[in-house]
């Protein structure tokens, strides 16, 4: 059936002028709302209160909620609705044309409550959903990526396809359902408080693309993209500029790297292994600081992930292409950086602009038969939340260190230790089944390098033999949780050591 009448209502303009001419120049008359069609200028343009003899009201809340509009649409091709029609004096609208408010843009921003809901599109999700309901007869657009190909298709047959249709109307109502899900999810926090829990969880996920295999050739894997995130600058948001295609296991360690380095403003780096941080480190420049991070622990930073917060130049790329890492993430390259690592031609490069601190969100992982949902660990902590229990105060270097390597020991599996000197990881003991493994582990790595570092501990210190080995490898201060049934005994060992101890009162565990 050839198509005669077009409604337009659009927040993302792109291509709609150009698709508004070729409309016209079909002979397809155009319907548009108010705001849509001041920006179709020089198309001839009915607008939508000339249609219902209603004007937009209550700052534009109200403009296409009228019978007239829904009767027009949702008439199906037959006698009886269409004679209700005529006798109404109301034309069909073969063609709805419309996309929505930018709530998930505006939720990203953390914006204020009252802008939050008067993103929240009302009238327009009900065209979509009108219009994808009755695709035997009308079709919905929401995306502007599919503008040529109704234009195509009305060029050639005069309508669009009844296959096309019902491609188009699929889409629509995941669009909607979609949009449903990111102002619930955005909303939750606002309205019911943060650290609720929603009673009914509604997770949607868009396949990004398929991936060689899992963590182990003989499985299956994909990545997905959260379709109604609001979080910006993640891992699934990076554009590979170079090298071999993503692995299951690449992505987990970039996602790693990327959660670390954002929590950075200072040039940093960070060198990931199965998704633990084997070397980490500031510094005055991103090579500076990707040198010191990768002098962490050389033989593990084999074959490893880097993160790095700034842009990289010339001189960080050689140091990167002089030994093997399977992928790099950066907010950016210098065009001599790009042509360095294309030496490596297997080398994965990443890129990412956004890499910041971001808001805690939901995180959940699957177990048989079910889900575990937690707010995330992204808790901002400074040395005024946190208490001296030992005798002696730590000096401002000490303090520096523990900071750091308290940042660090949160992303590093329990047990979790990681034994900093300054803003430098030298070692790092991760996932033992007790403390003190991860301990030895972590001061075995760390060498003569532990003599005046700090030990940083994700969980209390139960028992005072992780102190004393600290203390024999020349550690100077220790910060952990505290909160054990044993904390006297252990503060006592601190003390006799002349060591330093803060307690922060919060644990890390990464499981």
């Amino acid at each position: 059936m050839k198509a005669k009448r077009a409604l337009i209502s659009v927040w993302d303009k792109r291509g709609i002028l150009e698709l508004a001419k070729a409309l016209h120049e079909m002979g397809i008359e155009i319907v548009a709302t108010e705001g849509t069609a001041k920006a179709l200028e020089g198309v001839p343009v009915r607008r939508i209160s000339e249609l219902t003899g209603f004007t937009e009201m209550l700052d534009g809340r109200v403009k296409s909620l009228h019978p007239h509009v829904y009767s027009a649409i949702l008439a199906r091709n037959k006698e009886e609705d269409l004679r209700q029609l005529r006798k109404m004096g109301i034309e069909p609208i073969d063609i709805v044309i419309v996309n929505l408010y930018p709530f998930m843009e505006v939720a990203a921003k953390n914006e204020e409550l009252d802008l939050l809901v008067e993103n929240i599109d009302i009238g327009g999700v009900s065209l979509v959903r009108a219009a994808a309901k009755n695709f035997e007869r009308v079709t919905v657009v929401v995306d502007p990526e599919d503008y040529n190909l109704i234009l195509e298709e009305l060029k050639k047959y005069g309508g669009v396809r009844e296959e096309t249709r019902r491609r188009l109307a699929v889409k629509a109502f995941a669009y909607t359902s979609g949009y449903d899900d990111a102002i619930t999810q955005a909303l939750s926090s606002r309205l019911l408080g943060k650290g609720e829990m929603p009673d009914i969880l509604t997770l949607r996920f868009a396949k990004v693309q398929d991936l060689r295999y899992g963590e182990n050739p003989h499985q299956k894997a994909a990545l997905y993209k959260e379709i109604a995130s609001i979080v910006s600058g993640a891992v699934v948001d990076a554009v590979q500029l170079q090298g071999k295609e993503l692995s299951f296991n690449n992505i987990l360690d970039l996602n790693a790297a990327l959660e670390i380095i954002r929590e950075f403003s200072k040039p940093m780096a960070v060198v990931i292994k199965h998704t633990n941080p084997c070397g980490a480190a500031t510094g005055e420049t991103i090579r500076d600081a990707y040198v010191r991070a990768r002098e962490s622990d050389p033989v593990s930073a084999y074959g490893s992930i880097v993160g790095l917060n700034g842009k990289v130049d010339l001189d960080t790329a050689r140091e990167i292409t002089s030994t093997f890492v399977e992928a790099v993430i950066a907010p950016g390259y210098t065009e001599d950086a790009l042509e360095e690592l294309k030496k490596k031609e297997s080398l994965r490069v990443l890129m990412l602009p956004t890499i910041k601190r971001r808001e805690a969100g939901i995180d959940f992982r699957r177990v048989v038969g079910g889900l575990l949902v937690q707010s995330e660990d992204l808790t901002e902590e400074d040395f005024p939340d946190f208490k001296v229990v030992s005798a002696r105060e730590p000096t401002e270097r000490e303090v520096q260190s523990a900071l750091f390597g308290w940042r660090i020991v949160k992303h590093v599996k329990s047990n979790a230790i990681v034994i900093a000197n300054g803003e430098w990881v030298v070692g790092v003991g991760a996932g033992q089944m007790s403390r003190v493994d991860s301990a030895k582990i972590a001061l075995e790595k760390a060498g003569g390098r532990a003599k005046g570092g700090v030990l940083a501990s994700d969980g209390f210190i139960p028992f005072r033999d992780t102190v004393d080995a600290a203390a024999e490898a020349g550690v100077t201060c220790i910060i952990q949780p505290g909160g054990s049934k044993r904390d006297e005994e252990v503060i006592e060992a601190a003390n006799e050591h002349g060591m330093a101890m803060i307690h922060t009162g919060i644990r890390h565990f990464k499981h």
